[in-house]
């Protein structure tokens, strides 16, 4: 871990980031103020007052925000690349639930979560929204992880107590609620990075009364909610027939207040809502997590990104791992604009594939503001910051900083970030 504290210094260099949906600023040979772990603006000349910070020069370097991972499942980080000409609901049966239910020891649990931290420091994501298994100790142990390495993260002992197997079903409801509370108890005023996140795991696996069990815990610890809705057909049919009542996948979580709100919520993959939907979605400010490579790899479909970013709904990506196999959001960012052309193109030619800065809008501030002011570099926000060096990605003709940008989009990986620095720490270089 570096030396350099979140307090007073000066990054200079060829700094890009998003100040909105439609905007991208960039200022070739700029100065981004940290100051107490914030950022303090970009400028084309350093200002008097902060001429007396330590200035570190990375001239010719691309400074970017850190970006930002709305929903990553960390037990399966060990199986990334296994089971991806399985659909959905027979993955989950033949990969995913074997390989949660080996967290019931820790061990393991310590081993392979270790892997995956390791992985996550190394990378460009500086914020994560995470999935643990239904064990506390094993929760516990990641969230003692992740606070380790610096990264900002919400995470989640796992909820399901139906139609998963049985070595993986909570006994009840109650027993459910009842460890959750001990996760949440264990977890208090233990971390300054990493913080709780109720986490249903989706509908199906959760029954009436879990689901009851959980609003009563969202309202007494105030809790965010992560969960899954209409990632595929099959799935959103079974909702349909364990919620008769319900007009609308969305509906089955918004019944409980778990679905935005007073308290904050992200849903993955989204990708089959309807109007209806959507707009119960937008109405709840509640954020979608685009996970187009996942989509993809289990067959679950084109979310419909255009019709969500025009309806004004919170919207970041998510590497989901391990139905997508990357777990940098660079990658998600060229997925996400790769899957809406072939939803332009082959599904819905009235809606306009997503733009390259669009894209890193989503993987950064869109997906940032989940966890309040982060995501970019204007004035007052959490100082999350990659320094990159393209020079090996470089043309044989000028490029501008924009342009750099969409090469190391596409073609960047971990090699290429310099620094990482998160609230102001460098936890990277």
């Amino acid at each position: 871990m570096s030396t350099i504290k979140p307090d007073n210094f000066v990054l200079f260099g060829d700094i890009c980031y998003s100040e909105s949906l439609k905007t991208l600023r960039c200022v070739e040979g700029g100065f981004l103020v940290c100051e107490n772990g914030r950022s303090a603006g970009v400028y084309g000349s350093l200002p008097e007052e902060y001429a007396s910070f330590p200035q570190i020069n990375h001239a010719g370097k691309l400074i970017l925000p850190g970006l930002v991972d709305l929903h990553m499942h960390a037990p399966q980080f060990a199986f990334r690349g296994l089971g991806m000409d399985f659909e959905l609901l027979d993955w989950l049966e033949s990969y995913a639930f074997p390989e949660e239910a080996k967290y019931s020891d820790t061990d393991y649990a310590r081993a392979a979560y270790t892997s995956l931290v390791r992985h996550m420091i190394n990378g460009p994501n500086t914020r994560f929204c995470l999935y643990a298994t239904v064990h506390v100790p094993a929760a516990l142990l990641l969230m003692d992880l992740l606070e380790e390495s610096g990264l900002v993260c919400m995470a989640g002992k796992v909820n399901m107590d139906r139609n998963c197997p049985d070595y993986l079903r909570e006994k009840s409801a109650p027993r459910s609620a009842e460890d959750t509370r001990l996760w949440l108890e264990r977890s208090a005023g233990r971390y300054k990075n990493v913080s709780p996140i109720l986490t249903p795991r989706f509908v199906p696996a959760c029954s009436d009364g879990l689901m009851k069990e959980l609003a009563l815990l969202q309202k007494e610890f105030r809790l965010p909610v992560q969960s899954h809705l209409s990632e595929s057909l099959a799935e959103i049919e079974w909702v349909k027939q364990l919620c008769p009542s319900c007009r609308s996948y969305a509906e089955a979580y918004e019944q409980y207040g778990l679905f935005g709100g007073e308290h904050p919520s992200v849903m993955a993959h989204c990708v089959w809502a309807g109007d209806d939907e959507i707009e119960l979605i937008y109405r709840n400010n509640t954020y979608v997590a685009h996970c187009p490579q996942s989509n993809m790899n289990l067959s679950s479909g084109i979310a419909p990104m255009r019709r969500f970013l025009n309806r004004g709904v919170k919207a970041g990506l998510g590497s989901d791992i391990a139905g997508g196999c990357h777990s940098s959001i660079f990658r998600a960012m060229s997925d996400a604009i790769q899957a809406s052309k072939l939803r332009f193109r082959y599904v819905k030619p009235h809606e306009a594939p997503l733009t390259v800065n669009e894209a890193f809008y989503l993987g950064t501030l869109g997906g940032g503001s989940f966890f309040g002011k982060a995501g970019s570099f204007e004035t007052g926000y959490e100082f999350d910051a990659l320094v990159i060096d393209d020079s090996t990605i470089a043309a044989p003709f000028p490029l501008s900083a924009e342009e750099r940008l969409a090469r190391v989009i596409y073609l960047s990986d971990d090699r290429h970030i310099l620094q990482k620095f998160v609230r102001g720490r460098c936890v990277k270089e």
